[in-house]
């Protein structure tokens, strides 16, 4: 079985990592915070104690970071990634960033022999923690195939998006739409609840109406309407409401780089901001109902 070397071990990374190590991957860690990485080591996984040496040993390197500048240093600082994996290794960043930040870290990946792929993902900490997440892929095809056996011990739907790039480039629609809806969701559900309706009722209604979506299936905001959602543990464990807003002004930039017209993703980003400077930025992001009703 191949060696792994895993960066980075959030609330994404973390039970990532799990489901390698449940496949018979032999796992070695790295990530800021020491009671992650020994998480991880009862389980099984080899602590490192720096990324240079969570790269130096193994045949795919993995990286699931915060953001743009956390990828970029990783893996082109003089003791990153890059500069200490070894020869032939494949690498996958799966946080999400930059697209142009993803295109300049695969050249230089490229220049020194590297196969890499940008790889951001889909589904959340339940996706991930069930190993369904969907992985959407930039990169070239040869690199993916290599990638693909293990890419599927961590989730259930892989896309090819394009070139080095494209992967980011599709998430940051992606969640951009998710923000839009999560807010939308969350107002319809405060409107029926403030003229007089019961939430979960109303969620159902939703659910097999025109309105439904991700939110209202699998992800509800309202607090007591779905089990094992962020929304029923006073919105902790999920998707923090700053890295949601990092992802829209990943999506502001996009649009601003290209003149692309997003006006909901805009007041989506004006929404999230609000909410985040209200102390509610390590918040799960469907705690945006907050915003919107008098939900403490």
């Amino acid at each position: 079985m191949q060696n792994v070397g895993f960066i980075g071990l959030g609330n994404m990374g973390s039970p990532m990592a799990q489901n390698l190590l449940k496949a018979g991957y032999a796992l070695t860690v790295y990530d800021l915070m020491p009671d992650a990485v020994q998480a991880l080591v009862a389980q099984g996984a080899t602590r490192a104690a720096s990324i240079a040496e969570a790269a130096a040993g193994a045949d795919i390197v993995i990286t699931m970071l915060p953001a743009t500048e956390h990828s970029r240093k990783a893996y082109l600082a003089p003791d990153g990634v890059i500069a200490s994996a070894r020869k032939n290794a494949l690498l996958l960043d799966c946080s999400t960033i930059n697209a142009d930040a993803a295109k300049e870290i695969a050249q230089a990946a490229a220049e020194r022999g590297f196969a890499m792929l940008d790889a951001p993902v889909s589904g959340g900490t339940a996706g991930a923690a069930g190993a369904t997440l969907t992985f959407i892929v930039g990169g070239d095809d040869a690199a993916l195939e290599r990638a693909r056996p293990l890419l599927e011990k961590m989730g259930k739907n892989i896309f090819h998006a394009g070139d080095s790039g494209a992967g980011q480039m599709a998430k940051i629609c992606n969640n951009m739409l998710l923000a839009v809806q999560m807010i939308g969701t969350a107002e319809a559900l405060a409107l029926g609840v403030a003229n007089g309706l019961d939430a979960t009722v109303l969620s159902g209604i939703i659910a097999k109406s025109s309105g439904r979506n991700w939110a209202t299936e699998v992800y509800n905001p309202w607090p007591g309407v779905m089990e094992n959602v962020p929304a029923s543990r006073n919105y902790t464990g999920g998707f923090g409401t700053d890295l949601m807003l990092k992802d829209l002004g990943l999506a502001a930039e996009a649009a601003a780089a290209t003149g692309a017209d997003t006006p909901l993703g805009s007041l989506a980003r004006d929404m999230y901001r609000r909410h985040s400077a209200g102390g509610n930025g390590r918040l799960d992001f469907s705690s945006i109902v907050k915003l919107l009703t008098a939900i403490s």
